[in-house]
Parts: C-alpha cells; structure tokens; sequence
C-alpha cells in the first residue's frame, strides 16, 4: 500500500451499490443517546442544540467540542482499537475517533477518523451513545460514539495513534484504556456487563 498525502481526503466508504458515502442521513434520530452516568445531565441530541452553554467562573461560556468514535467490531467479535500517540490519554487505548470538523457531522468524523487513525475505511450506522469528557481549559469534549462497519482498507496505524489493532475481551480487560470506556461500552451492550 502506498502512503496516502495528508492533503488528500480519506476516501469514503460507500454504500453499496450507490457510491456515496455511508453517513446516516439523520445521526440523531430518536431520544437523545444516555448519557455516561458519571458525566452528569444527559446532552443535548446535538452539540449544537438546546439550551445555551452555562457561564464559567470567570465570566467565559462553556464551550462543548463535537466529537466522534467509531465502534467497530469484527466476524470474531474482536473491537477496534488504537493507541493513544498524543495527549489527551497519550500511551492509553481507545476507539478511533477525534474532533468533527467545521461543518461536518459525528458519522462523518467517525469515517474520516477511523481512516486516519487505522487505514480502514468504514461505513458509519447509528448512534449507539454518548459521553462528555473534561479537557483542558474548561472544555467539554462531546464524544457521539457510532457503530462503523469495515468496507476496505489495510490495518496500519497512522495520524495520531501509535498502534492499532483488533483486540478480544481478555486482552481488552488487560489494557490500559481511557477513562471510563468499559464502562461506557458495557452500559451500551457493546460489551458484558462488568
């Protein structure tokens, strides 16, 4: 495989038959995804809707950063993850996935970043949850976590991770993950109860 200019945009991942890409039309369909339990009030069903962030000590306002994971699980149930290469969480384990673009919605990140991050192009399916992070400086880091298929593409890590690859419950209990991750992907059914 050669490498691929960073200038260039990710390919997308079509669905078949009709090459466009394969982002949900409508992401948030539906009641609004729950919540972590340890992150406080559920979110808005969009970053960008509902009520106005609330003032900071300081006089600020809150701001809330859209971001976006790809859940991806493979025929032997194994899911994909990559290693942390930068802050936050840097050494840590985690799901593909990163901060939206201007203009660009949670499974449209969720495709661009799972390319990036693991050079395998996904198609992008439903909401499966939600979880709001603190970051630096008063941000909150609004992370819609999706389920993603695998449409192409050859494992390899890239961007920002330092490794990634498919890992199985036994392994996945040994890791160093980020901050509440099991927990999010057990309350989601995406992993047993632990």
């Amino acid at each position: 495989m050669t490498a691929r200019d960073p200038a260039d945009p990710p390919p997308p991942a079509a669905r078949p038959g009709d090459g466009r890409p394969a982002t949900p039309t409508q992401p948030h369909d539906g009641p609004a995804a729950p919540a972590h339990p340890h992150d406080g009030p559920a979110a808005p069903a969009h970053p960008h809707e509902g009520p106005a962030a609330p003032a900071q000590p300081d006089g600020g306002v809150a701001v809330r950063v859209p971001c976006a994971g790809a859940i991806v699980v493979d025929g032997e149930g194994r899911l994909l993850l990559i290693r942390r290469g930068q802050e936050p969480g840097r050494g840590l384990w985690s799901l593909p996935g990163g901060r939206c673009e201007p203009g660009e919605d949670a499974a449209a990140a969720a495709v661009r970043e799972t390319y990036e991050e693991t050079g395998l192009a996904v198609a992008a399916d439903r909401l499966v949850g939600r979880v709001e992070r603190p970051g630096p400086g008063g941000v909150t880091y609004v992370i819609d976590d999706l389920a993603c298929t695998v449409t192409g593409g050859t494992l390899r890590a890239g961007d920002d991770a330092d490794e990634a690859r498919w890992v199985g419950a036994t392994e996945l209990a040994a890791l160093p993950v980020t901050d509440g991750l099991l927990d999010a992907l057990s309350g989601w059914g995406v992993l047993p109860p632990r």
